[in-house]
C-alpha cells in the first residue's frame, strides 16, 4: 500500500533479538544489511538459491540459516520483519503481498513505495545510534548520517551525557603526526577528556579543537624535580585519575611501539587504576607509506623489522642484535635513530650488509613539512649532515626504497 504523500514515515527502533527475520535474496543488498541484523541478535533465515561469497561465509559461520531455494508462499510465517531483495520482480511482489497479509513489516529494495518499512541510513558512535530518513533521497540520508556521526565522534557536535558519567584513563596512540590519522575512538576520547597529557610528537593540531575547560599538559614541560621524566608523567596520570578526572595520555604513533605505554599502564595498575589502550597508526609503516615506500613488496621484501635507534650499536645498553639484522634480506625500519645513523650504518656494513644498500630518511612524515632524503649505507652519515636532517625522522633501509611511485597524492 503506497504511503500518503502528506504522511511521513514513523521512526522506530526494532528490538529483534531472538526474533525471526526473513531475508529474500543473497546479493549485494543482503550483504550490506545482514551484518546489522546479526548484530541486533535477530534469528535470520536467508531464502535464496545463491549468495555472494560474503553472505555464504555468514551462513557457514552459523550466523544465519540459509535455505537454498526461491521464495515460496508461507515463508514469512511467524516472521517479525522481512527484507525482500531478490532480482525477480514477481517473487518480490509475492513476498511483499504475503507480508501485507500477515502484518509483517517489510522492506523492498526494488520498490520503496510498495514497502511497509524503509531502512534508514544508520550509523553508530559509542552507544548512540543515528538513523536518518529523507523520503526518496538515500544519498542525502547517508550524507546527513555521516555528518552527525562524524560530529559525535570528533566532538564537534556537543552531546553531553546527562546521567552520571564514569571517568576514565586512556592511553591513546595519536598516529604519525597528521591529525586525520588518529583513530575514530582516539578522537572521541579526546573530546570527552578533562585532562590531556600530550607528547610533543603527538598530533598537536588536535589540541586546538579541545573545549576551553580541558586542561592540556605538555609532557615535555612537566616539572620533573627529583623524578625521572617518565616517573613524573606516571605521577601526573595517577594524580588526575584519583581526582576523578577523565584523562587522556596522547602519544605519537602507537603507545606500545617504543612509546613506553606499558610503563604507564603498569604504574596505573599498581595504584588500582584501570586504563584503556587505544592503538595508534605506527610511524614505522605509515611514514614510509606516505613517502611512497612500501615496507614489503612482492618479490623484493617478504618481511620488515622495526628497531629503535636511540642507542648506538657500540653502546653496552643496546639490546639489538645488529649482526643478525645485517643478514636479513627484508626491510629494516629504524625509529629515533637520526643522530646514531652513522654508527648504525657502519655496524650493518661491518656485519656484511652491502654498503650500496639504498636508504631513505623521512623527516616529519605525514605532516605539511614532510621531506624525504635518499642515501646509501655508505653515504648516509655525510648526507644527514649535508641535508641537515633532524628528528623526528623514520629511516628505511632496503631495496623497497626504490620501488615506490615518483609521486603520491597526499
Amino acid at each position: 500500500m503506497a504511503e500518503h504523500p502528506e504522511h511521513p514515515a514513523y521512526p522506530v527502533g526494532l528490538r529483534l533479538s531472538g526474533r525471526r527475520v526473513v531475508v529474500f535474496g543473497g546479493g549485494q543488498v543482503a550483504q550490506r544489511r545482514l551484518p546489522a541484523l546479526i548484530a541486533a541478535g535477530a534469528d535470520v533465515t536467508l531464502i535464496s538459491p545463491s549468495a555472494t561469497p560474503s553472505v555464504e561465509a555468514m551462513a557457514e559461520a552459523g550466523e544465519i540459516t540459509w535455505v537454498k531455494r526461491r521464495y515460496e508462499d508461507g515463508d514469512i510465517a511467524d516472521a517479525w520483519y522481512a527484507l525482500v531483495a531478490t532480482s525477480d520482480p514477481v517473487a518480490n511482489a509475492a513476498a511483499s503481498a504475503e507480508a501485507e497479509r500477515t502484518k509483517t513489516w517489510c522492506v523492498r529494495s526494488d520498490d520503496a513505495e510498495a514497502a511497509t518499512a524503509w531502512t534508514p541510513a544508520t550509523g553508530r558512535s559509542e552507544g548512540v545510534t543515528v538513523a536518518v530518513l529523507t523520503g526518496h533521497d538515500p544519498r542525502r540520508s547517508a550524507a546527513v548520517r555521516d555528518a552527525i556521526v562524524e560530529g559525535l565522534r570528533d566532538g564537534s557536535i556537543a552531546a553531553p551525557q546527562h546521567r552520571s558519567r564514569t571517568s576514565f584513563v586512556a592511553l591513546v596512540g595519536g598516529g604519525p603526526g597528521d591529525p586525520d590519522l588518529i583513530t575514530v575512538r582516539g578522537r572521541r576520547l579526546l573530546a570527552e577528556a578533562d585532562v590531556v597529557i600530550a607528547d610533543r610528537l603527538g598530533p598537536r593540531d588536535l589540541l586546538d579543537e579541545l573545549p576551553p575547560h580541558v586542561e592540556v599538559i605538555d609532557a615535555a614541560k612537566i616539572p620533573y624535580g627529583r623524578f625521572m621524566a617518565q616517573e613524573a608523567i606516571n605521577n601526573a596520570l595517577i594524580e588526575h585519575a584519583k581526582a576523578g578526572k577523565s584523562v587522556v595520555r596522547l602519544k605519537g604513533g602507537d603507545p606500545f611501539v617504543f612509546g613506553r605505554g606499558m610503563e604507564e599502564a603498569q604504574a596505573l595498575a599498581a595504584e588500582g587504576i584501570a586504563c584503556t589502550v587505544v592503538p595508534g597508526i605506527s610511524s614505522s609503516i605509515s611514514v614510509p607509506g606516505a613517502a611512497g615506500i612500501p615496507v614489503t613488496h612482492r618479490g623484493v621484501a617478504h618481511e620488515f623489522t622495526v628497531v629503535s635507534g636511540h642507542v648506538a650499536p657500540d653502546d653496552p645498553r643496546s639490546l639489538v642484535d645488529w649482526a643478525s639484522l645485517a643478514k636479513l634480506t627484508g626491510t629494516l625500519v629504524i625509529l629515533m635513530g637520526v643522530d646514531k645513523i652513522g654508527k648504525i650504518a657502519e655496524a650493518l656494513v661491518a656485519h656484511g650488509k652491502d654498503p650500496e644498500t639504498p636508504l631513505a630518511l623521512i623527516q616529519e612524515g605525514t605532516t605539511a613539512t614532510q621531506r624525504r632524503v635518499d642515501a646509501t649505507l655508505a653515504t648516509v652519515a655525510e648526507t644527514v649532515k649535508a641535508e641537515e636532517v633532524r628528528p623526528p625522522a623514520v629511516i628505511v633501509i632496503g631495496e623497497v626504497v626504490g620501488e615506490g611511485p615518483d609521486k603520491l597524492v597526499k
